[in-house]
């Protein structure tokens, strides 16, 4: 699509919050998706995409010329916030670059088409794909089968992971999976509901301790895989959402953070 006439960012903001079931999740996600910082009657022509609203992300939206950033890990996660310090930094960079900033968390975890697991699923070729890791009410994560078997390697070449400092298989060695769960980020806890369907591994983003010896003791493989590199898959099929259907310039902030 051409890039042509600005959108009012009302009308940016009312598309998102209904494409992504964004109100789905108001009783369950306190991390205050949608528009956090910006003026509604404003117009914009160009929206950047990346992980974090960090102090370095919005700047580097802002050397971009975007006027709108979108983020998966907003500013407000659930109590009120000083705008001192690192937040008074980040507020005042948006507000002087005139960025607006939208953010969607669990929503973009959990969305059956965009979300970063739904991503990650469609990259792997899975089928018989469900949703799966029940989270207050609502599930955030997805379970598959692969088109064939395939090791922790297979999967880490087929999703173009990064290698990280932390990344960790657990328990998986040489073995070869046939199904997965996939909840992207902190999903390690998830790894019980995996066991208890039986599937043959979790893919998530970061490692928890004290599921080690569980996962080895019942036999369970866990791929932890970075918490930034699971989560870029929705906000990069959002971004191709909105270049294709809303004729908006977009473009992508890669700010690995090495977790």
């Amino acid at each position: 699509m051409a890039y042509n006439e600005p959108m009012k960012l009302i009308d940016f903001v009312n598309s998102m919050l209904d494409v992504l079931n964004i109100r789905d999740f108001d009783s369950v996600d306190s991390s205050l998706n949608g528009l956090q910082v910006g003026d509604l009657d404003s117009e914009i022509r160009k929206v950047a995409f990346s992980v974090d609203a960090s102090l370095a992300t919005i700047r580097a939206a802002s050397e971009a010329g975007a006027d709108l950033l979108f983020v998966h890990h907003g500013l407000f996660w659930g109590r009120p916030k000083a705008i001192t310090g690192t937040h008074y930094d980040r507020v005042k960079a948006l507000l002087d670059n005139g960025v607006g900033l939208f953010a969607c968390h669990l929503p973009l975890d959990a969305h059956m088409k965009m979300g970063n697991n739904a991503r990650m699923a469609q990259t792997l070729d899975m089928t018989d794909v469900e949703p799966f890791s029940f989270y207050k009410g609502k599930y955030i994560g997805v379970k598959g089968r692969f088109p064939k078997p395939m090791t922790a390697g297979d999967i880490i070449k087929k999703l173009g992971i990064r290698e990280n400092a932390t990344d960790y298989i657990i328990n998986g060695g040489e073995k070869t999976f046939r199904t997965a769960g996939i909840v992207s980020g902190g999903g390690a806890f998830d790894v019980y509901e995996a066991m208890d369907e039986g599937l043959d591994v979790l893919i998530t983003g970061e490692s928890q301790y004290s599921t080690v010896n569980d996962c080895a003791e019942a036999g369970m493989s866990m791929l932890c895989l970075g918490h930034y590199e699971t989560e870029t898959f929705g906000v990069k099929a959002v971004m191709e959402y909105v270049s294709a259907n809303m004729g908006l310039e977009t473009c992508f902030i890669d700010m690995p953070l090495g977790l």
